[in-house]
């Protein structure tokens, strides 16, 4: 391509000069091209190292004048095509016109002027992207296009030098980390190593230093371990590998593709070598980190931080930290401190921060964000906002259609509106309650002080004397607004006003299948609560699940839901209690409650992790007897509430709506460490959870003001004695004080490595279920399967961030069954078939891969699930010569055929043929000879006597009422169970079907071994089958045809291939002779198909239905263009110069096998077993290629790519 000129001073260093004249040189590379020696490995290896743009470009072209010892590079290119094509234009337009100057600056000058224009022409078409990368990322991420066969949708996001351990040897190289791979080269004295590992296929990704590989990453896959060493910044390397392995994981859960963010900020300092794309995920994961400190919504972005100090006037004092910008509303910089800020906010709260870095930018952001705030949005938000709070639009809440009729199912005059649950079914506090009732007030009066010393709301100060206020139990008035403060659904709810109101409106009356399991489960939520026990708490709790559903399909409804949904609605209003909802599914409990329950499978790893680090002893025999992944699962996804008391339980949700998910694994290792004795004595496990469930129904609230509800786990209590209480603020107590150093930051860390090991152990599982679904259908072993299905899902999931023309939604349906999850169309399985087909046709297997798929596509809707995958390449594998030769016979006739073929087809036969549906008036007059066969059997039957028939038919309906319930599921079994296919089921094939299948044969034999010698057979059977064709066509037709137009000849005829290739003297010499048992065909001359012939009667016009009506070549003349014209087949005659189509010839599948059992090569040839195990290799590639090159070819890159 042509290049900005830029100065060269040595051009002979590491280069060599191919071709010259007296203004231009044309070079190549040292080590690329033939030759070398040890110089061009040399040169190879130095370009690898120090990633010179010499290794994607290896050829140039500089400019030159006689007397300057300054050069200018004008061109560069990656193939010698390429570099030859600008040379012999510069050659072509420029060498002439340099010859009349005289001034060498001026010829410089020119030459330049000349390729800056030729540039800016090539530019002027093309839209420049505004987050441009640098010219130097992408040289890099061409680079890796070429080296690694990967497409312009794979973006490159950086690229390290490092070292990749094989065996004990480093190789030199460098990591390439795109969105879906991770990619290494290394090219070191002539010896190449490349490696490709999609992150999809990681199990495990970690940062570890041994002896051995100092400071290295450990990538694993299923099968192997590649380290990787010697980072210049492993930190930033590792973190970006999480990143991307991360949304790998997210791809394989919820089947979206990487979608870059378009609405980032530009950077105020020109990056030289960061992409684009590493700041957008740099800036997500500044987002999530910003979004779980502060708990705000997933819609959130972080605009910037700053270091600075911020007055606190409950201390008096500066408290140093961080300031996280994001929309602010009211900003004041008047004071007398250094870089002072000062933030209000309408309800009257101040924020006064000093020491501020570049304070001057920030307040220009901060007015920007306040300018940009609608003034609507700002008065119903302000009293509720945080400085750090997102404020949106009100466009950003789902428009709602249903202004103009009023509400059917939710308005704000229900009492669910305004009250928690709770307060509307309050009974009167006995006397006995008098001492718990005063401590409760208490709690109530030490809030209150808290809201006044340190603001209420999200402007609220959070300290170690808020988290001692939690510790001691949430009064429950306050119980709603903390729990909605705390999560962040606070700021959800304020952003979005009446969106819950609309949503229950738009989602109730709806039926599907998340309102089904919501119905089954509503009376099932703590039935035995009050609240729960009238239609009053059961219409709120369905509104408020049915309207999660509806919001986020993605999860509808899981149970469990409906226990912590319950809960909530106790102490908060319905809109409230979904926001709740949905910071907990979104936010606090990620993929907790979606249809795998991945988030909790993920923390139960988590668990077993903290267990296995707090108490080793006891991990190790909870691991023996199973308990640790059966307990941990009720816990986490009800937050105990399934399984203490409920008033003992309701603390724990209190905490943890301050603390998070570290609080439920605190309280869970404090549990195991207070039963540890009793556990280690255990011997099944059944004892064990008999213990836990017996210790967890004893924690008590002994503070509560509530009556007291009947807890479903006291069954478990056993034995004479009654089990000790358990005081549930103890229990906290002792969580804090054992486990209370657990790090959120650490949890997070330790989720992302049980993440990805549990979503390739899902992976697993629905594959061998899918292996175990078919493996009965199927002739292929269970490796075999397991292979074949790995290959089939990654191509769906290549295509779902390659494929730009359908979206991953259209292949992927998460409700079906496991079996009929992915599906792949035409495109996808065109490549698996040319890969894995033992059919290897050349250039006609894309043509049999589209005929394959139309055939198992039963269905019609141009996608074909695994199961029906297996079931084409088991045929061509496992099948004996008839199912083989049967599958081939299928694929050429319709619906296999192509849809073009048939219409052209059509045409030819209407054209051809008298009767332009002679198939039609058979099948009429087939079912009029019914018709009158039942007609006159009905007659028969109504000559006999009435009350006999009556007679009848009462004894029938008695018999049929006594029949057995059995009978009819026997016929239903029967109705149900597929008829096996048998070849004489088989249609008839036409000429046209049957030349389409001889060139299918001739393809298939073209790279075989013994090609002559199945050239010989096909061309013998293929001659043997149109004489019985001919044959069976006098047997048909006794008169001939009264013919129309048969001088015309139809264009779309199909041609038989050429098979002059194999010499067939001996067949030529047998035809000219003829063969005395054989049947001859008809020998007309080209004038007698002029002459007309009398009509054939109604019967001898019948044909055969199972003949299809396509166009088809005459067998006594089957001479086409593809075929020499001096070529004669076996019982053709004498050569002809024109085609007709003859409407009459068919052949059956029988006469088919029969002719080809009669030739041993073909017999050998299907009967021939195949490995699949070996095109499975080849098609997965090798992963790791090493090869030893004497030199880098010219070639290497357009390989390597190819």
């Amino acid at each position: 391509m042509w290049i900005v000129p830029e100065e060269v001073l040595l051009a002979n260093a590491l280069w060599v000069s191919e071709r010259a004249n007296p203004f231009f040189i044309l070079q190549r590379r040292k080590g690329h091209g033939k030759g070398g020696g040890i110089a061009g490995l040399l040169v190879g290896t130095l370009d690898v190292v120090l990633d010179s743009s010499a290794r994607v470009a290896p050829y140039r072209i500089l400019h030159q004048t006689h007397d300057s010892q300054i050069y200018w590079s004008i061109a560069c290119g990656s193939s010698r095509k390429e570099i030859t094509e600008h040379w012999d234009w510069l050659e072509a337009n420029l060498l002439q016109t340099l010859s009349i100057f005289d001034n060498e600056e001026d010829i410089t000058t020119f030459v330049k002027g000349k390729i800056q224009g030729i540039i800016a022409e090539e530019n002027k078409n093309k839209e420049v992207p505004e987050d441009e990368d640098s010219g130097k990322f992408r040289e890099a991420e061409l680079k890796m296009r070429k080296l690694f066969g990967m497409p312009d949708e794979e973006k490159l996001v950086n690229y390290y030098s490092c070292s990749y351990w094989k065996g004990r040897v480093p190789r030199q190289g460098w990591v390439y980390l795109s969105v879906n791979h991770l990619c290494f080269y290394s090219f070191l004295l002539g010896k190449e190593v490349t490696l490709v590992i999609q992150w999809t296929d990681v199990t495990q990704l970690e940062k570890n230093a041994t002896l051995l590989f100092p400071e290295s990453i450990r990538v694993s896959t299923r099968d192997t371990e590649d380290y990787f060493s010697m980072f210049l910044n492993i930190n930033e390397t590792f973190k970006l590998m999480e990143q991307l392995a991360n949304i790998a994981m997210r791809q394989l859960l919820d089947n979206e593709a990487f979608s870059a963010d378009r609405s980032l900020p530009k950077p105020r300092k020109a990056h030289k070598n960061i992409s684009t794309l590493k700041r957008d995920l740099d800036a997500r994961a500044k987002n999530e980190r910003y979004r779980a400190t502060f708990r705000l919504p997933q819609s959130e972005k972080l605009d910037g931080h700053t270091d600075c100090t911020l007055w606190t006037p409950f201390s008096k004092m500066h408290i140093v930290g961080q300031m996280f910008v994001s929309v602010v509303e009211k900003a004041d910089s008047s004071s007398v401190l250094p870089s002072p800020l000062s933030i209000s906010t309408k309800n009257k709260m101040t924020f006064l921060f000093a020491n501020l870095k570049d304070r001057d930018f920030l307040v220009q952001r901060i007015s920007d964000f306040l300018q940009r705030t609608p003034d609507k949005q700002q008065h119903n938000s302000k009293e509720q906002h945080d400085p750090s709070s997102p404020v949106f639009p009100a466009s950003s809440s789902p428009p709602s259609s249903l202004e103009s009729r009023p509400a059917q199912y939710y308005s704000p005059d229900l009492a669910t509106a305004t009250r928690g649950l709770l307060s509307i079914f309050k009974r009167d506090a006995p006397e006995e309650l008098g001492p718990k009732a005063a401590k409760e007030k208490m709690k109530d009066e030490s809030w209150n002080i808290h809201f006044f010393e340190f603001g209420r709301g999200v402007c609220m100060y959070r300290t170690s004397r808020t988290r001692d206020l939690v510790l001691n139990g949430i009064p429950e008035g306050l119980r709603g607004e903390l729990w909605l403060l705390f999560s962040g659904g606070l700021n959800d709810m304020a952003m979005h006003p009446g969106y819950y109101a609309d949503l229950v409106e738009q989602s109730m009356g709806r039926c599907t299948l998340a309102t089904e399991e919501i119905e089954r489960d509503l009376h099932r939520s703590m039935p035995e609560h009050r609240a729960f026990q009238n239609e009053m708490g059961i219409a709120a709790l369905r509104r408020v699940l049915t309207a999660y559903a509806y919001r986020n399909p993605g999860i509808g409804y899981c149970q469990a839901m409906n226990i912590v949904t319950s809960v909530l609605l106790l102490y908060c209003t319905e809109e409230e209690a979904f926001w709740l909802l949905v910071a907990l599914c979104e936010r606090m409990l990620p993929d907790y409650y979606n249809t795998r329950v991945v988030g909790a499978l993920v923390d139960q790893g988590v668990f077993e992790e903290l267990t296995r680090e707090c108490l080793p002893l006891l991990y190790e025999h909870m691991q023996d007897l199973g308990v640790i992944s059966t307990i941990s699962l009720s816990w986490f996804l009800t937050l105990f509430l399934s399984v203490m008391p409920f008033e003992s339980a309701v603390l724990v949700v209190d905490c943890f709506f301050y603390e998070g998910i570290k609080l439920i694994f605190q309280v869970s290792l404090a549990v195991l460490h207070a039963n540890m004795d009793q556990l280690l004595g255990c011997n099944d496990e059944g004892e064990a959870m008999t213990i836990l469930g017996r210790y967890l129904d004893n924690v008590v609230n002994k503070q509560t003001v509530s009556p007291p509800i009947p807890h479903l786990h006291a069954l478990l209590t056993s034995g004479d004695e009654p089990p000790p209480e358990i005081d549930v603020f103890e229990l906290i107590k002792a969580s804090y004080e054992k486990f209370g150093s657990l790090r959120a930051d650490v949890i997070e860390q330790m989720r992302f490595k049980q993440r990805l090991k549990v979503i390739q152990s899902l992976e697993d599982t629905a594959k061998r279920s899918v292996v175990r679904s078919i493996m009965t259908d199927s002739a292929f072993t269970i490796e075999e399967l397991e292979e074949l299905y790995v290959l089939f899902k990654a191509k769906h999931i290549m295509t779902c961030y390659w494929g730009a023309s359908s979206s991953a939604a259209e292949h992927h349906d998460p409700s079906l069954p496991y079996l009929e999850q992915y599906r792949i169309d035409l495109g996808q399985f065109s490549q698996l078939f040319g890969a894995l087909t033992p059919w290897g046709c050349g250039t006609h297997t894309p043509v049999l891969a589209a005929r394959l798929f139309r055939l198992l596509d039963h269905n019609k809707d141009s996608l074909i699930n695994f199961k029906e995958f297996v079931t084409g390449l088991s045929g061509m594998y496992h099948g004996d010569l008839t199912e083989k030769l049967k599958m081939l016979y299928k694929l050429h006739l319709p619906p296999a055929l192509c849809p073009e073929e048939a219409e052209s087809a059509l045409e030819a036969t209407q054209y051809f043929t008298d009767d332009p549906s002679p198939q039609e008036t058979s099948f009429i007059s087939d079912l009029d000879f019914l018709l009158q066969e039942g007609g006159s059997a009905t007659n028969l039957q109504a000559a006999e006597p009435r009350d006999e028939t009556r007679n009848d038919d009462s004894k029938q309906k008695k018999e049929e009422k006594i029949q057995d319930y059995r009978y009819y599921l026997r016929m239903w079994a029967k109705e149900k169970e597929q008829k096996k296919e048998t070849i004489k089921d088989l249609p008839k094939m036409n000429q046209e079907q049957f030349i389409e299948l001889c060139k299918t044969l001739y393809n298939m034999f073209s790279q075989d071994p013994s090609e002559q010698e199945l050239y010989h057979s096909i061309a013998t059977v293929a001659s043997l089958l149109l004489r019985i064709g001919e044959v069976g066509k006098k047997f048909t037709n006794h008169t001939p045809k009264k013919p129309e137009n048969h001088h015309r000849t139809h264009p779309a005829s199909l041609k038989l291939p050429a098979l002059e290739k194999e010499p067939s003297t001996s067949m030529q010499e047998e035809s000219k002779g003829g063969n005395p048992g054989e049947v001859q065909a008809p020998e007309a001359p080209v004038e007698q198909a002029e002459s007309p012939q009398p009509p054939t009667s109604d019967e001898e016009a019948k044909d055969d239905t199972s003949v299809s009506s396509f166009s088809i070549v005459s067998a006594s003349s089957l001479q086409c263009e593809d075929i020499a014209e001096d070529t004669v087949l076996i019982g053709c005659g004498e050569q002809r110069t024109c085609s007709t189509l003859d409407a009459d010839w068919s052949i059956s599948f029988e006469q088919i096998l029969a002719s080809i059992l009669t030739e041993t090569p073909l017999v050998d040839f299907f009967e021939k077993r195949k490995d699949i195990r070996i095109k499975i290799a080849d098609c997965k590639g090798q992963r790791t290629i090493e090869r030893q090159v004497s030199s880098s070819s010219d070639c290497e890159l357009s390989l390597l790519s190819g």
